[in-house]
C-alpha cells in the first residue's frame, strides 16, 4: 500500500490509501514451474529414484526410500502448480504471498529435480546436507562480513579479496607454527588489514567505495599469485602445508538420523560459523553497537546529532567485517585443502555478495541465502555423479544461475541501508 494526495474542493489536500499488487514473486515461481515442467517433458527419465537418509554404519539406521521417479515428478510439479496459484490469489487480494509458501515452493522444487536426476540412481541425502553445509561456511562468513559493513554504511564489494588473503595468511601461519588456530587468527588478521584499505580510502579519503573495492580484489589476487610463486611453492613443506582442523563430533547430538552428521560432526571452523551467525543477529538487533551501526548506516546525522562519531563508528565496523570475512577464508587452508593455491577462492566472495543482497541485509536471511548457495554447488557434484543428461558446463554454472536467480527475482522488492556507499562528511 502507498499513500496518495487528492485535493478536496475546499482546496485542502487529502491523503488517500492506495493499494498495489506486487506480481514478481508469484511471477517467478510460475516460471520456475514451468522451466521444471518443461524439462520433465523434454527430457523425460523412468525408473526408480532412490533416497538414502543415513549412512550403513550410522548408529540409528534408516532403510532407503524408493520412489518411481516419473510419477513422484509430476505429483511434485502439481504441488508447485498448487502454491504458484495459492501466491497469485494473494497477490491478487492485495497481500504479499507469505514466507513459507515461498520455502516449501523451494524445497519441493530441489526435491522434483532430485528425484528426476536420480532415476536409476541413489541420493545420499545426508552427504548432500553436509556437503553444503560445508561449502557454505565460507560464504557463510563473507555474508556476515558484508551484512556488518553495508549495515555500517560501507559497500564492501572487497569480499573476494577478504577472503584470498585470510586463506594465504591461514596456510602460512599454520604452516609456520603447526597451530590451526594461530591460522585462523592470521586469517582474521588478513581480512583485517584488506578492511582497512578499504575504510581508509572509503571513509578518509572519499573514494568510490565500489571502485575501492574492485582494486582491492585485484591487488590482493595478484599479491597472493606473486607470494605463492616466490614464496610459497619453492618452499611448499615448510611454509604451504598447513596443520588443519579435524571434525568434533558431539555424543549423543552427532549420532540423530540426518541432521546430526550435518550440524553436530563439523570442524572448529564450523562451530565458530554457528556461533558467530548467533552472536551477528543477537548483537545487530538487540545490543547498544548493533543500533549505532544501524544508526551510522541509515541515517549518519541524526547519529551525528545524538553523539555517535559516525566515521569512527563506520571505522572499526569495517574492520570487524574484514575480521569475519578473513575467518571464512581460513575453510579454504585450514579444512577444505591442505594448502594454498592461486585464486583458490573462485569467485565466492561474490557469491557472498550476492547473498548479502538476497538475505536483505539481515544476517539470518543472509545465512539462509549462502546456504542456499553452498547448496547449490554441492548439488553440482551430484548431479555429476548421478550423470544426469544435462551438459557438464551448466553443471559448473549452476550456483552462479541460482545466483543470478535469486537477486533477479527478489532483490527488486527489497532496499539497502539509506547511507550504504554515501560517504559522511560532518557539516
Amino acid at each position: 500500500m502507498s499513500l496518495a494526495q487528492k485535493q478536496a474542493a475546499d482546496g485542502t489536500v487529502q491523503l488517500t490509501t492506495v493499494r498495489e499488487r506486487h506480481w514478481k514473486t508469484p511471477i517467478v515461481l510460475a516460471v520456475a514451474t514451468a522451466l521444471l515442467a518443461l524439462l520433465f517433458v523434454t527430457v523425460p527419465r523412468d525408473g526408480t529414484s532412490t533416497f538414502r537418509l543415513t549412512a550403513e554404519s550410522a548408529t540409528f539406521a534408516l532403510p532407503n526410500v524408493a520412489l518411481p521417479t516419473a510419477l513422484t515428478s509430476w505429483l511434485m510439479v502439481a504441488v508447485l502448480v498448487v502454491l504458484t496459484a495459492g501466491a497469485f490469489l494473494r497477490v491478487y487480494s492485495y497481500q504479499k504471498p507469505p514466507m513459507w509458501l515461498i520455502v516449501v515452493f523451494g524445497v519441493i522444487a530441489v526435491f522434483a529435480f532430485l528425484v528426476w536426476a536420480a532415476a536409476g540412481g541413489l541420493v545420499p541425502v545426508t552427504s548432500l546436507l553436509f556437503g553444503a553445509v560445508s561449502l557454505s561456511v565460507p560464504l557463510v562468513f563473507g555474508a556476515l562480513g558484508g551484512v556488518i559493513g553495508e549495515r555500517a554504511g560501507v559497500v564492501n564489494v572487497a569480499i573476494e579479496g577478504q577472503l584470498l588473503l585470510g586463506a594465504f595468511s591461514a596456510a602460512l601461519l599454520s604452516s609456520i607454527t603447526g597451530n590451526p588456530f594461530v591460522g585462523l587468527l592470521g586469517a582474521m588478521l588478513g581480512g583485517v588489514l584488506v578492511a582497512s584499505v578499504l575504510a581508509a580510502f572509503a571513509i578518509k579519503y572519499l573514494v568510490e567505495q565500489v571502485i575501492v573495492g574492485v582494486v582491492l580484489n585485484v591487488l590482493v589476487t595478484g599479491l597472493t599469485g606473486f607470494l605463492y610463486g616466490a614464496l610459497l611453492a619453492p618452499n611448499e613443506a615448510q611454509l604451504n602445508r598447513p596443520v588443519r582442523f579435524d571434525p568434533i563430533a558431539i555424543p549423543v547430538l552427532s549420532d540423530i538420523p540426518i541432521i546430526g552428521p550435518v550440524l553436530f560432526n563439523q570442524t572448529f571452523i564450523g562451530y565458530l560459523m554457528f556461533v558467530t551467525v548467533g552472536v551477528v543477529a543477537w548483537g545487530l538487533y538487540r545490543t547498544r553497537w548493533g543500533l549505532r551501526l544501524r544508526a551510522v548506516g541509515e541515517h549518519p546525522q541524526a547519529a551525528d546529532t545524538m553523539g555517535i562519531k559516525v566515521n569512527a563508528t563506520r571505522f572499526w565496523n569495517v574492520l570487524l567485517a574484514g575480521a569475519v570475512a578473513g575467518a571464512g577464508g581460513a575453510y579454504f587452508t585450514l579444512v577444505s585443502v591442505p594448502q594454498f593455491g592461486k585464486d583458490m577462492t573462485a569467485g565466492l566472495g561474490f557469491i557472498a555478495l550476492a547473498a548479502v543482497i538476497f538475505g536483505r541485509w539481515d544476517p539470518i536471511r543472509a545465512t539462509l541465502a549462502a546456504l542456499l548457495f553452498g547448496f547449490a554447488t554441492n548439488m553440482q557434484n551430484l548431479l555429476s555423479i548421478l550423470k544426469t543428461p544435462i551438459p557438464g558446463e551448466f553443471m559448473l554454472m549452476l550456483p552462479y544461475v541460482v545466483t543470478l536467480l535469486a537477486v533477479a527475482g527478489f532483490a527488486g522488492q527489497i532496499r539497502a541501508p539509506a547511507a550504504d556507499g554515501k560517504p559522511y562528511i560532518k557539516s
